[in-house]
């Protein structure tokens, strides 16, 4: 890659000159096509210290129109960041669908830092590589055009750069100690820089090396190949990705209808059980925080069965510092704009913390599948990006807890009933609900198959057979009390 790159011939000052300009005035034009099309456009600038990333990009935006874009200085993680999965402070700054977000440093930087100061084992190493590529693949499978630049500097012109912009006040706090110890270790740079861009140079998402001695030619060639997969991108946007295999152990698990829903457990113990179990699980609370271990709880089930009053329960022996539950209902507008990930990803806790989804991603397979609000190659496609999400969760340490909250038909008609029949119930019952209902077997259909493609040995699903509640929340906080255990 860097070792094997051979430098395009820098024309003369007069044609840089000439084509700079009808560059930025295609780029511009192009703003209301991106924004027509919905095209959300990711740009990365990556490269070495003192190559001039930030001021390129100041010239490559100018021109541009500012409310159709946003500018992300990454550098090192914060501390709030730590406390999140590795790849959450860049999937939360995706931009939205018809807008750019120009990204001054990103993921490369943080990985491959952290392989150079020997912060992180070849095993990391690899999966945080492998998290990184599905990244950039599951957005541009989403519609997202990924453009990457590398700005390439020899030894040499950075060392020098570096020493011009110490030599000012006015520039002096511009270089990092970073940046000096990269020009210092320049060779092994190189080395751990060309393992990473081979590894993620993917046909989806290219590398492009610039040229970075001569900022004005840096320019022409970042804004001309803007351009250039802009308005590929533009003719590709009917694109159907590919389906891809499931690559993952998954667990196997019986189909709705042979799952028995006489289970009971007798009113006179359910009280008691229920306040031992809460009482332990209030003693995990603490040490899951403790030991900085995050907990994702998430919840679906039939309309009725009794999700609100199993997660009520729950929650009863949990601390409120600690946790959050998070009420999924239709996407609001800017998130419909975005990757239908991005607002389960800005919900994720802390490590230490408790995040209880009251409905999830799992939308995307079941409500927004039959109701027509994605096509079905996106529904299809979602079952391994939703198993890839989770692995990403279970590699940063989460305990992942799954429940469909199951009841038969008659059951759920006897609650609706009884919501419809009783005025402080009334507001849980839509017509929505009766809807959903009279599409029962589609339904049964759908979550069928998602959990067969979904329950994976990591992130497996559990039934919860709600015909009676108490049962139901019993065994809930069984389930968190065993799976907390067992992380612990």
């Amino acid at each position: 890659m860097l070792k094997d790159w051979v430098k395009a011939k820098r024309p003369d000052d007069e044609e840089i000159k000439a084509r700079l300009q009808a560059a930025r005035a295609e780029l511009n034009g192009m703003q209301m096509s991106i924004k027509e099309k919905k095209l959300p456009v990711l740009v990365i600038f990556d490269g070495w210290g003192g190559a001039g990333k930030g001021s390129v990009m100041g010239k490559v935006i100018k021109n541009l129109d500012p409310r159709f874009y946003k500018t992300e200085t990454l550098s090192k993680p914060g501390e709030d960041e730590l406390r999140r999965p590795f790849l959450y402070r860049y999937f939360v700054r995706i931009p939205e669908a018809g807008k750019f977000s120009f990204f001054d440093g990103s993921w490369m930087d943080e990985i491959t830092r952290d392989r150079l100061l020997s912060k992180t084992d070849d095993d990391e190493y690899q999966k945080k590589l492998t998290s990184i590529k599905r990244f950039e693949r599951t957005l541009s499978d989403n519609g997202y055009l990924v453009v990457k630049f590398f700005f390439h500097i020899s030894k040499s012109e950075q060392k020098k750069r570096l020493k011009e912009l110490a030599d000012k006040k006015s520039t002096e706090w511009r270089v990092e100690k970073w940046d000096l110890w990269q020009n210092k270790h320049y060779d092994k740079c190189v080395d751990v820089y060309d393992d990473y861009l081979e590894a993620t140079n993917q046909f989806i998402a290219p590398w492009y090396f610039i040229d970075s001695k001569n900022k004005k030619w840096a320019e022409l060639q970042i804004t001309e190949l803007l351009v250039k997969n802009i308005g590929t991108a533009l003719q590709n946007s009917s694109y159907t990705a590919p389906l891809l295999q499931n690559t993952f152990p998954l667990v196997t698990m019986k189909p709705l209808s042979e799952i028995s829903l006489d289970k009971k457990i007798p009113d006179d113990k359910y009280d008691a059980e229920l306040k031992e179990l809460q009482t332990k699980l209030a003693n995990l609370h603490n040490k899951i925080y403790q030991a900085r271990i995050p907990v994702v709880i998430a919840y679906e089930g039939w309309d009725a069965a009794g999700k609100g009053g199993n997660i009520k329960r729950l929650t009863a022996a949990l601390d409120p510092r600690g946790f959050e539950v998070h009420p999924i209902a239709s996407p609001e507008p800017h998130e419909k704009n975005r990757h239908y990930l991005w607002r389960f990803w800005t919900r994720l806790p802390k490590d230490g913390h408790i995040a209880i989804f009251d409905r999830t991603w799992y939308g995307r397979v079941m409500v927004e599948r039959l109701e027509g609000f994605c096509s079905e190659n996106d529904w299809q496609r979602a079952y391994n990006e939703i198993n890839e999400f989770e692995k990403e969760l279970y590699d940063w340490g989460a305990v992942i807890i799954k429940f469909w909250v199951h009841i038969d038909k008659d059951t759920q008609l006897e609650r609706f009933n009884f919501r419809q029949n009783t005025p402080e119930k009334q507001w849980k019952i839509t017509d929505e609900d009766w809807r959903n209902r009279e599409k029962w077997p589609q339904y049964e259909e759908a979550v069928n198959e998602m959990i067969q493609k979904t329950s994976t040995e990591f992130a497996p699903w559990h039934i919860l057979e709600s015909n009676d509640k108490h049962y139901a929340r019993i065994k809930a906080l069984k389930t968190v009390i065993e799976e907390i255990e067992k992380k612990l």
